[in-house]
């Protein structure tokens, strides 16, 4: 049978990705680490980590058996804290990721309706994309991370992580006011082949959701500029400096452009709440409760009026 301490030995290099860093958290000499590293090798009969004289970092099975120990280490917080009789929810800590445009309406109308409830519990956000946050939420850094994926991108789960569906959020067309576009019901991509773009930078890869979509639709998009922050393409857009696609909670509250449905169905995103299903902490299970409905709330508001 593996050990639990040791299984915890594995899961801090995990976590600080050294020996040296696993050492330092748990208030052990470096030696002693190895050597339990080098027991727990033992007891599973497989490599756990590949050393060369500049770093260490896990296998497979190490990073695998990291996992699992991550959720060893989360059922035995609950039972100490169902021992302790600690299930309250007027103390402790949350800690949430999110990314940029779900910080604009979605987290803050949650986040303002949790604290009223629980003032006591300490909140520690992190802004990011999914792909830079999920590995603090494997490791068990963040309690609840916001996230998206596209229908023309969509990205698999890590083990061990549950994504909660939210909403599905619509890309709309941004054009300068008074532009042709404006005058439609409905645009297609291909309408506007000639048009300069203001787009993404793509997330895990430097092709961008304009790019897939406009790819599907015959053409190749005169990229102007690229900006992942919304304010920036909305200001450019509104200069007239050319169009773009933005998601909905982009939008929010924006002025001086016109918003343009489009004819292109794929063109969405899915919001989501993710979460380590044997995370302990009863405030992120009670949070996850309020931005769903803040989620609520907003699906039936998430496109501007059309001007």
């Amino acid at each position: 049978m593996l050990s639990s301490n040791r299984l915890r030995v594995l899961l801090e290099i995990f976590r600080t990705g050294s020996i040296a860093g696993a050492a330092r958290t748990m208030k052990l000499s470096p030696s002693a680490v190895s050597h339990q590293l080098a027991k727990l090798e033992e007891e599973s009969g497989v490599g756990l980590v590949e050393r060369n004289a500049q770093s260490l970092r896990l296998t497979e099975a190490g990073r695998r058996l990291a996992l699992r120990a991550q959720e060893v280490a989360d059922i035995l917080e609950a039972a100490e804290k169902d021992l302790l009789a600690q299930q309250r929810m007027d103390a402790g800590e949350l800690r949430i990721g999110f990314f940029a445009s779900a910080g604009y309406r979605l987290l803050p109308l949650a986040l303002s309706r949790f604290a009223a409830r629980y003032p006591n519990v300490a909140l520690d956000l992190a802004e990011g994309q999914p792909y830079e946050l999920l590995p603090d939420l494997e490791r068990g850094a963040l309690d609840v991370l916001v996230v998206f994926d596209h229908a023309l991108d969509p990205w698999q789960r890590p083990e061990g992580v549950e994504v909660l569906h939210l909403f599905d959020e619509p890309q709309l067309l941004v054009v300068p006011t008074g532009h042709q576009a404006g005058q439609r019901s409905r645009v297609r991509l291909a309408d506007l082949a000639e048009e300069p773009w203001i787009t993404t930078f793509g997330a895990e890869h430097p092709v961008s959701i304009l790019e897939r979509a406009s790819m599907l639709e015959g053409f190749t998009p005169r990229i102007r500029c690229r900006s992942d922050h919304y304010e920036v393409t909305i200001g450019l857009v509104r200069a007239g400096l050319g169009v773009a696609l933005v998601p909905s909670l982009g939008l929010m509250g924006v002025t001086g452009v016109q918003v343009c449905r489009l004819a292109t169905p794929q063109l969405f995103r899915r919001i989501g709440a993710a979460r380590r299903p044997t995370n302990p902490n009863p405030a992120a299970r009670s949070f996850l409760a309020y931005l769903r409905t803040a989620a609520a709330q907003l699906r039936n508001s998430l496109e501007p009026t059309l001007r």
